[in-house]
């Protein structure tokens, strides 16, 4: 197995593509990733998109191929569908996920009624509805966001299992047991691959959960990423490219491949 890297776990937007100019993809970073593929590594794009969302994106911005699992919603787990489907539930993590999500919203509607009510009377955020039940807001700035997130923190604190990712400006309410590490973990766990033979890249806030070095041997983040996604990176011991978005993750990459077999990294770069 090239540089003992079985899995990668990366994120979609402001990770593998760059939403800020032209090129989208990375060509070099392509080129690895399906190299890797092909000589036996597995890669699941792990993203807050939905599955829809995510499909739309690997149309939108032309990928040359697809990944091979999906970790949508920052939660959720997907492999290739088998009945026709292009992808189907993996195990039964999505509807455990689902049960203790509702469950959750259930018991914390207090907290929930408090942040609703903050939210509407002292931003100019948006709270995300869904099915009449609310699932996360959007906010003006990101300083706006951090308003929101000290708000959060405080009201949970008797209810800590009540909890949120944000990336940027956007925010989802969830379960604190459930998050992109957690899915990747899962994944993991299903496919049999050791947390030594993990990369996870990411750059946001809601990525840090697969980059904090629980799930990941070798976790990295472009130049672009926030700042607490680059402090989380370096205290895993990861790498922290010097390149944005996909160049960065092609960077990291063949960083990580290096470290474990340098034979290997001539190879693929060839």
């Amino acid at each position: 197995m090239p540089g003992n890297i079985r899995l990668l776990s990366t994120d979609f937007d402001g990770t593998v593509v760059c939403r800020t100019g032209e090129p989208f993809l990375h060509t070099g970073c392509m080129e690895l990733i399906q190299k890797l593929q092909q000589e036996g590594a597995v890669w699941a794009m792990n993203t807050g998109r939905s599955v829809d969302l995510l499909e739309s994106g690997l149309l939108d911005f032309s990928f040359p191929f697809r990944p091979d699992y999906i970790l949508t919603s920052e939660r959720d787990v997907f492999r290739p569908g088998s009945n026709g489907s292009k992808w189907e539930p993996f195990g039964e993590w999505n509807a455990r996920c689902a049960r203790e999500h509702s469950e959750l919203f259930t018991s914390a509607s207090s907290i929930l009624k408090q942040v609703i009510d903050f939210v509407n009377q002292g931003t100019k955020a948006r709270i995300i509805y869904e099915a009449d039940r609310p699932t996360g807001l959007i906010t003006s700035s990101e300083e706006e966001m951090e308003r929101v997130v000290k708000f959060i923190d405080a009201a949970r604190q008797h209810q800590p299992k009540f909890h949120y990712q944000r990336n940027t400006i956007y925010l989802r309410f969830c379960h604190t047991d459930y998050h992109k590490g957690a899915a990747l973990n899962e994944l993991a766990r299903l496919l049999e691959i050791s947390r030594e033979n993990i990369f996870a890249a990411g750059d946001n806030h809601n990525d840090i959960s697969m980059l904090d070095g629980r799930f990941a041997r070798f976790p990295a983040c472009p130049a672009n990423s926030v700042a607490e996604v680059k402090q989380a990176v370096r205290q895993a011991g990861g790498y922290v490219a010097e390149q944005d978005c996909g160049a960065g993750v092609h960077e990291a990459l063949l960083h990580c491949l290096a470290d474990v077999d340098r034979k290997t990294v001539e190879r693929l770069n060839r």
